[in-house]
């Protein structure tokens, strides 16, 4: 991870929301953690910075149940 920040790739969803905070993509089914939102953001889109002007919206899809992580979607245009 810290070689793909140096090499100029930068994670979209911290960059269209960078004062959002308690924002996951990943829960444990341990202990109830989805429910009570505490987790980690383990995936991501990460782009070259010349893509960043066509990154339009990022979303974590924490609606959508059967798995510990939940979906994410990337708009580009």
């Amino acid at each position: 991870m810290d070689k793909m920040q140096s090499d100029n790739f930068v994670d979209t969803f911290r960059y269209l929301n960078p004062d959002l905070a308690d924002h996951y993509t990943w829960w444990s089914y341990r202990a109830g953690a989805r429910p009570r939102n505490v987790g980690r953001r383990l995936d991501y889109f990460r782009v070259d910075k010349d893509l960043l002007p066509q990154i339009h919206k990022v979303v974590h899809h924490t609606d959508v149940l059967g798995s510990d992580h939940c979906p994410i979607s990337l708009d580009i245009f």
